[in-house]
């Protein structure tokens, strides 16, 4: 038992669950989606896990866990794999199958073939010499991992060669020994190792390429950084939050830092897939990874290691193509019984050929066809290669979907709620107008910025700019009221339902597109002291991001915590027909769960920590590009940039990638659905079933490929 401690009145915690730890393991010898099935099953009975996944694309198990590392590793090599640390994996990794090992597998096998298609005999010591060493020595692999299966008691594709191809060779060993005229099936056999072994490298180099989005990721990390003033050249791990760093003309920015010198413009398309360099002066953030344009910077360092947003990208990329999609339980529950159906096939087959009167040899040669052709790797393979490319190009344009059930329910949304400000707004607006009572303007600005000192919200950064740089009075017992506004000792400062929890009456702006904040008196009698209205624009790219859903069909709703004139004008604007005004937080994930309650799949987007149980409700949340970190936090895609655009883009690249999917598991159905009935019933041999075995597994990560090529509307040239 853990030692319990007591929290307050209602939660309990233990020391288990305070333990527990992400883990990444590489692991080796899985080669089809069964391999992948038992490995997560013999890690999800370990004490102390509580969630596993196996990404058989990847060959990489995530592991949540109150256990050791050395337990886990234990699990998986008991069931017949090779697991280590992921980091130690990616420094030792060997690469791809060696192409000397095919090429001589290849020269021993073709003269087997060739002698087969011409109708010549090659004498039987030949064909044996030929054979074996394509048998035992390039068939090796198939050999380790069927052993680790039935040590298991198991089965996986490794199984089913080594069983096929040893049938095919042990034959035509018992043919070669009779007396007489043998019929070998030598070359069935090792064309089939052949085959197989050129499929799974072709497939290795098919999936490498949908890991490229986070290869060019990780090559963006500059390893060096000059420190200023004296120019010295450190190693960027050495940096610290707070070191000045030296940014020459062309030169990539080290970490995350704050411009404190000079002007720029900065590329960040690698980051953010924004395609038009980015003016950056003092004061401006930019991002560790992005080139520097034709300016000198001296930029302060404001994050390192694993918070700087390309590590943070990264890890969301790697999260997402980790993760296995609802639609992959399908393909998991038909595999875990896969095996030992085909096995029974197989056993069936051989039992009515020979039963019927044909010759035992050829009821073994159809048997092992069967053996041969139904290998579950394509099943396997036919989620994550197209989530890993769908998300990989996603992340190329700024667009970080963060696991793949997000990516999964994208495709299916019907609602996308809106919040405005700063989601179909600039999120900056200024201060046109002023009326006070009973005080000087002056004074009742500098009374706002005082209150709204310690707050992010937009209006208040307008009212601090508003007041100008001069040292804002000091006022006691700050308070943020999430969704209404500030409170001070004796002050409050927000919208119309703060005023109104006071009694106060709150005035109606001049102008129905103003957004309003009030300032007033709550003791000890209260009294409205101030109205200030604010003006934001609306972003360049909104309407078209708006048209684009309608054009899909997509309903859209605009919900915010403003007035219903200025909510109601920019939703005009827009040509949205729906929307909410004066919202609390806590109100606007109420209108999501309406939604939902009506029976629409909601996306919600916006930016702020009022926003977060609104993303939180929503089937999927969608953070905007310079929103706050609880929001990106909460959210299951992520925006880099502030385009709504990209939202829609979102919803594209969903649909394509889900679209990838179900064609990968039609096909991977079909070769198997097609092909074991084929093969029972003669109509295909070992060489053709072991060729559309591998044809299978190369077209279904070729397919997910073809997702590389995607381009988002929003990346188009202006």
């Amino acid at each position: 038992m853990g030692t319990t401690c007591l929290m307050h009145n209602s939660c309990l915690c233990t020391m288990e669950q305070v333990m527990v730890k992400e883990y990444a393991l590489a692991i080796g010898g899985m080669s089809c989606a069964a391999c992948a099935g038992r490995v997560e099953r013999a890690l999800m009975a370990v004490p102390g896990v509580e969630r596993a996944a196996v990404n058989l694309a990847t060959e990489q198990a995530h592991i949540a866990a109150s256990t050791d590392l050395d337990a886990l590793v234990a699990a998986v090599q008991k069931a017949g794999y090779d697991a280590g640390p992921l980091q130690q994996a990616k420094a030792s990794q060997a690469g791809l199958p060696e192409p000397w090992m095919l090429a001589a597998g290849a020269a021993l096998t073709v003269p087997l073939l060739l002698a087969m298609a011409m109708g010549v005999m090659l004498p039987g010591s030949l064909q044996f010499a030929l054979a074996t060493p394509v048998q035992f020595w390039l068939g090796a692999r198939f050999y380790r991992g069927a052993w680790g299966a039935l040590r298991a008691r198991s089965g996986n594709m490794d199984l089913l060669v080594a069983l096929g191809t040893s049938a095919a060779y042990g034959l035509s060993v018992f043919e070669l020994s009779r007396p007489g005229m043998p019929t070998l099936y030598f070359e069935a056999g090792a064309v089939v190792i052949v085959l197989v072994r050129l499929g799974k490298w072709l497939e290795a180099r098919a999936k490498r390429q949908t890991t490229e989005a986070i290869r060019a990721l990780q090559a963006l990390r500059p390893e060096r950084a000059r420190l200023h003033p004296d120019g010295r050249e450190v190693s960027v791990d050495l940096l610290r939050v707070g070191d000045l760093v030296l940014v020459r003309p062309g030169e990539r920015i080290p970490m995350d830092a704050i411009v404190v010198e000079g002007e720029t413009d900065v590329d960040e398309s690698m980051v953010t897939g924004e395609s038009q360099p980015v003016h950056k002066a003092p004061g401006s953030a930019v991002t560790g990874g992005a080139v520097n344009g034709d300016g000198m910077l001296v930029a302060r360092v404001s994050a390192i290691g694993t918070e700087t947003t390309l590590a943070r990208i990264i890890r969301a990329v790697e999260d997402a193509q980790a993760g296995k999609a609802p639609v992959q339980r399908l393909a998991d529950r038909v595999t875990a019984v896969f095996v030992p159906v085909i096995l029974g096939i197989a056993v069936l087959t051989f039992v009515l050929w020979w039963g019927s009167g044909g010759a035992w040899e050829q009821a073994l040669i159809n048997a092992v066809a069967v053996l041969v052709i139904a290998c579950p790797c394509a099943l396997g393979l036919a989620t994550p290669t197209a989530i890993m490319a769908g998300t990989g190009a996603a992340a190329r344009y700024g667009i970080l979907i963060k696991d793949a059930e997000a990516l999964e329910l994208l495709h299916g949304v019907t609602v996308v709620a809106f919040d405005k400000t700063g989601t179909l707004t600039e999120g900056a607006p200024r201060l046109v107008a002023q009326r006070s009572f009973g005080m000087a303007d002056t004074e009742a600005l500098a009374l706002g910025a005082a209150i709204q000192r310690g707050s992010d919200h937009p209006l208040a950064r307008a009212i601090r700019v508003a007041a100008g740089e001069g040292a804002p009075a000091q006022l006691d017992e700050l308070r943020a009221v999430p969704g209404y506004g500030m409170t001070a000792r004796g002050l409050a400062m927000g919208n119309a339902a703060l005023m109104a929890r006071y009694g106060i009456e709150a005035p109606a702006p001049a102008s129905p597109l103003s957004t309003c904040a009030w300032l007033a008196r709550t003791e000890p009698a209260p009294a409205l002291l101030a109205m200030f209205e604010f003006s934001d624009t609306i972003k360049p790219h909104s309407r078209e991001a708006i048209e684009r859903l309608h054009a899909l069909g997509i309903r859209t709703i605009l919900v915010s915590g403003d007035t219903e004139g200025s909510t109601r004008a920019v939703a005009q604007a827009l040509g949205m027909a729906d929307f909410r005004a004066q919202v609390p937080p806590a109100g606007k994930a109420e209108v999501v769960a309406q939604l939902r309650g009506e029976g629409a799949r909601v996306a919600m987007a916006g930016d702020g920590i009022n926003d977060a149980p609104a993303l939180a409700a929503a089937d999927v949340g969608i953070a905007m590009g310079g929103g706050t970190d609880v929001a990106m936090h909460t959210a299951g895609a992520t925006l880099m940039r502030g385009d709504p655009r990209l939202l829609v883009d979102a919803i594209d690249i969903s649909r394509r990638t889900y679209n990838k999917i179900r064609q990968n598991l039609f096909w991977a159905f079909i070769f198997n659905i097609a092909g074991v009935p084929l093969a029972a019933l003669g109509m295909l041999n070992p060489m053709l079933a072991g060729a559309m075995m591998a044809f299978s597994s190369v077209a279904v990560v070729s397919n997910a490929l073809l997702l590389k090529r995607w381009v988002p509307t929003s990346a188009r040239p202006r």
